[in-house]
């Protein structure tokens, strides 16, 4: 629901609110389904503030923007148990109570005078907008308004209940019936109310989303030449705790897919069987040539699995054992391609969390393919489920140190995993060994100790370990800003890692460090004594 308003000084204001109403009611859908609300309705209305601000510098207004294209905002969007309000200007959003309208929203005008004042905030006024944001629990029986200020200055709580009272059912009439109301009040202004009543809510989980597929059958282990909704197995690929892969022909098509099944041991664990399902809801969602895709056909289904294309190959597990001592160049290579992939996820607003060697595949040409979205983050699902945050995502070995904080994860995070596998790729081990799974507060991360790239195996430059040191911060505020400067600082040397420097002992060993430190102190803790009982004899 959306309410926008003109400003008396201008001609065209009516064009400015017609125009925002109907472009964000029509421009929100089209953004993705996986952002969250935040981020699509922000990016809409950024994008609508531009416009009337660019209409009003190529009109004959341009040096006097009250006349111009501009517009108080106010929106309101309901999404599974949770209400979200944008809003800039002074048109209003309230929840009504038995004897009182909550006001919800602030106004942005600033009062001179009880005959003057202006707007300090609306649509089309800058070039950039500043809106307000928040979210409001929402409650079977809620009534929210959206009213512009023609409404809100002549009528009070007692108007809207007796015009829901009078019409129950039809709140269009409501609606009328308040306008009415403030037009006998004396309102000489445009008016504009919508009233919107919560009748019902839905189940807060993912099954909400993942609903469809409760009715499909859990498939059983298969064997080679069996046959499942159109796909004729041909062997097993691999096989987990988790899930089955299998390498299958749609028998339609001859094409090779990847066939996936829940393992028959998570069968009676519903949250990993609607997890299992989401996974090709993200995979339909991304379009990268770095991340696996989904195989859609038309044809029912009667089972839960998930059709994948096949990428003959390996591992990066088992690229990483066949070649352990990879070039420079080679490394960069891959690492580049996996930091194209999760910037496709990131777009998104979506998380990986889940980034390691054994989920990366590497065909014979050296092409990079991220697979296996189970752990995925989904900023959009997010507010439909949030218990799908609950669990600590991903393998210890590659996790970020912020997670084991009870954090949540970031694109920060996926960078030191992706730091962790370039590393590993160079070395042959870990930055910090087995020590960042075992850290509990930010005290034991800092006493985290970074192992040096350049040893006896490995010549690598400096400034590429500067890079990677980096990337591989324990603090995530510390590392790189985007994914791309760190992939540009692997190739192109950084002036600030081009010094060449011993890191001092409390970076290389900060153990080692204090111990130095409390025996200097000791040491001169003695003498002082020694001193003193000298002096007292």
């Amino acid at each position: 629901m959306a309410i926008a308003d003109g400003i008396s000084t201008s001609q065209v204001s009516q064009e400015a609110s017609e125009a925002a109403v109907r472009g964000f009611l029509e421009d929100y859908f089209c953004t993705s389904e996986a952002w969250s609300v935040k981020r699509a309705a922000r990016s809409v209305l950024a994008a609508t503030n531009a416009w009337l601000h660019s209409q009003t510098l190529r009109s004959e207004w341009r040096f006097d923007k009250d006349r111009g294209y501009v517009c108080t905002f106010s929106a309101l969007i309901l999404k599974s148990n949770t209400a979200h309000l944008f809003h800039a200007g002074d048109s209003r959003i309230y929840r009504l109570h038995p004897s009182q309208l909550e006001q919800l929203t602030e106004d942005h005008r600033l009062r001179i005078s009880s005959e003057q004042s202006y707007l300090t905030r609306a649509l089309g006024m800058h070039t950039t907008l500043d809106i307000d944001y928040q979210t409001q629990p929402l409650a079977e029986g809620d009534v929210y308004l959206l009213v512009t200020d023609g409404v809100y200055e002549h009528i009070g709580a007692g108007t809207i209940h007796q015009a829901l009272a009078a019409h129950p059912d039809q709140l269009d009439e409501a609606a009328q019936a308040v306008v009415r109301a403030a037009l006998e009040a004396g309102s000489e202004d445009n008016l504009s109310v919508q009233i919107v009543r919560i009748e019902r809510l839905p189940a807060q989980d993912l099954h909400e989303l993942t609903g469809e597929f409760s009715q499909l059958a859990l498939p059983p282990i298969l064997s080679a030449r069996e046959e499942i909704d159109g796909y004729r197995v041909v062997r097993q690929l691999h096989a987990s705790s988790r899930s089955h892969i299998y390498l299958a022909h749609d028998i339609a098509t001859g094409d090779p897919v990847a066939l996936k099944i829940p393992s028959v041991d998570q069968h009676g664990n519903e949250a990993h069987l609607e997890r299992f399902a989401l996974e090709e809801w993200i995979a339909r969602r991304i379009n990268s040539p770095y991340v696996l895709k989904p195989c859609i056909t038309q044809r029912p289904r009667q089972h839960l699995l998930l059709a994948m294309e096949y990428v003959p190959g390996q591992t990066l597990t088992q690229w990483m054992a066949d070649h352990p001592r990879p070039t420079l160049e080679t490394v960069r290579a891959i690492v580049e391609q996996m930091a194209k992939g999760l910037q496709a996820f990131h777009r998104l607003e979506m998380l990986h969390q889940d980034l390691r060697p054994a989920n990366i595949l590497i065909d014979s040409s050296g092409s990079v393919k991220i697979i296996d979205f189970g752990s995925t983050r989904v900023a959009g699902l997010a507010e439909v489920a949030p218990q799908i945050d609950d669990a600590l995502w991903g393998t210890a070995q590659y996790t970020a140190p912020e997670y084991f904080l009870g954090a949540r994860g970031t694109e920060h995070s996926e960078q030191f995993s992706l730091g962790v596998i370039a590393y590993q790729m160079l070395t042959g081990r870990l930055p910090y060994g087995a020590e960042v799974a075992k850290t509990r507060t930010t005290a034991d991360q800092q006493r985290l100790v970074w192992q040096d790239l350049t040893d006896e195996r490995t010549r690598i430059p400096l400034w590429v370990e500067g890079a990677l040191r980096r990337a591989l911060h324990p603090d995530p505020s510390r590392r790189y800003k985007d994914l791309a400067e760190f992939t540009h600082d692997l190739r192109h040397p950084n002036p600030e890692y081009l010094r060449h420097y011993r890191p001092p002992l409390v970076e290389r060993h900060p153990v080692a460090f204090w111990k130095g430190v409390s025996l200097l102190l000791l040491l001169a803790l003695l003498i002082a004594l020694e001193r003193l009982f000298a002096l007292s004899h």
